[in-house]
C-alpha cells in the first residue's frame, strides 16, 4: 500500500468509527447540539493525530479496537478545541475547512456546547476502550487530560491570547507552540504506544518524533497564513497579522521559518531508527512540512 492510501484508509478507520460514536437514537430535544458536533467531527479534516495514534498503535501490535477508539476520543479532543478557538471570544474565525465555522451555522451557544458535549465524549470513549486493560484506559484517559488542560493545550491558548499585539520572543513562542498544537500530537503518539506493547526505549522515540513533527506542524501553518491559498486552506489567509500575532513566520521570516522546520522534521526522522518498520512515519514527517493545507 502506498503511503497516501495507507494515511486515508487511516482516515476512514477513524471517520467510520465516529459516526457510529455520534449516534444518538431517540435524541430529540437535543438534536442541534448533536447536529453540531456532527458538523465539527465529521468533516474535511486530516486526522493526523489519529493516524498517529493508529500508526504507533500497529508497530506496537495494539487491537485495532482500542486503537481504533483513543484514535476517535483525540479527535474529538481536537474538534472541540477548534470549535471554541474559532469562538468570537477567543480567535473570531467565520471558517474552518472551506465552511462556516461551528458558531456560524449553529449559533454561538449550541457551538459552545458542542465542543464542551465532544470534550467529555472523548473521555467517555477512551474510557470504554475495547480490549484494553483498565489500566490503560486510565492512562489514556489521564494523557487526554494532560494534553488538553493548562499544563496542554488549553495552556497554550491562555498564551496564544495573552500574546496577541505583543512583542514575543523565540522562547515564548516556542512554548506557546509546544502546548498549543505539540501537546495533542505528542498524546496521540503515545496513546498509539499504551494501546500495545511498547517500551520505553520506543514511548521516548514516539514522543521526541511527536514533539518535533508537532512544532514543524506550526511552524508549516505559520507560513500557509502568509503564503498559501484561501482556497486551497479552507480559510482566510493574513489573520496572525490581522490579530497582530508574532508567528514563525513573523519572527523569522518565510525562508527562516521555512529552514528551521526543514531542521525539526529531519530531527523527527532521525528517531523513526528506534522502530524495524519507520517509513510510514519518515513519509508523515514529510508530510506535514510540503503540506499546502
Amino acid at each position: 500500500m502506498r503511503f497516501d492510501e495507507q494515511f486515508a484508509s487511516y482516515a476512514r478507520q477513524t471517520n467510520d468509527a465516529l459516526r457510529d460514536c455520534l449516534r444518538y437514537p431517540g435524541v430529540r430535544l437535543q438534536a442541534a447540539v448533536v447536529d453540531a458536533m456532527r458538523y465539527s467531527l465529521l468533516d474535511a479534516g486530516k486526522r493526523l493525530r489519529a493516524a498517529l495514534v493508529l500508526e504507533f498503535a500497529r508497530l506496537a501490535s495494539a487491537p485495532r479496537e482500542g486503537a481504533t477508539a483513543l484514535a476517535c476520543a483525540i479527535e474529538m479532543l481536537h474538534a472541540y478545541s477548534l470549535i471554541h478557538d474559532d469562538l468570537p471570544c477567543m480567535d473570531n474565525d467565520d471558517f474552518r475547512r472551506g465552511k462556516p465555522s461551528c458558531h456560524k451555522e449553529f449559533g454561538e451557544s449550541t457551538a459552545l456546547l458542542a465542543g464542551d458535549a465532544l470534550l467529555t465524549l472523548a473521555f467517555e470513549t477512551a474510557a470504554g476502550a475495547p480490549l484494553l486493560t483498565d489500566l490503560q484506559r486510565v492512562e489514556a484517559v489521564c494523557t487526554l487530560s494532560k494534553a488538553g488542560g493548562v499544563c496542554g493545550m488549553i495552556g497554550g491558548q491562555v498564551i496564544d491570547l495573552a500574546c496577541e499585539g505583543n512583542t514575543v520572543d523565540e522562547a515564548t513562542l516556542d512554548t506557546l507552540c509546544t502546548l498549543k498544537t505539540g501537546a495533542l500530537l505528542r498524546a496521540a503518539a503515545r496513546l498509539g504506544c499504551l494501546a500495545g506493547k511498547a517500551d520505553k526505549k520506543m514511548y521516548d522515540a514516539a514522543d521526541r518524533y511527536a514533539a518535533a513533527v508537532g512544532l514543524a506542524f506550526q511552524i508549516t501553518d505559520d507560513i500557509l497564513d502568509v503564503t498559501g491559498d484561501a482556497h486551497t486552506l479552507g480559510k482566510p489567509v493574513g489573520s496572525d497579522a490581522e490579530n497582530h500575532k508574532t508567528t514563525y513566520a513573523s519572527l523569522f521570516g518565510v525562508a527562516g521559518a521555512k529552514a528551521r522546520a526543514i531542521a525539526l522534521i529531519e530531527a523527527a526522522k532521525r528517531e523513526t531508527d528506534a522502530f524495524s518498520d519507520n517509513s510510514f512515519l519518515v513519509w508523515l514527517a514529510d508530510m506535514v512540512l510540503n503540506r499546502d493545507h
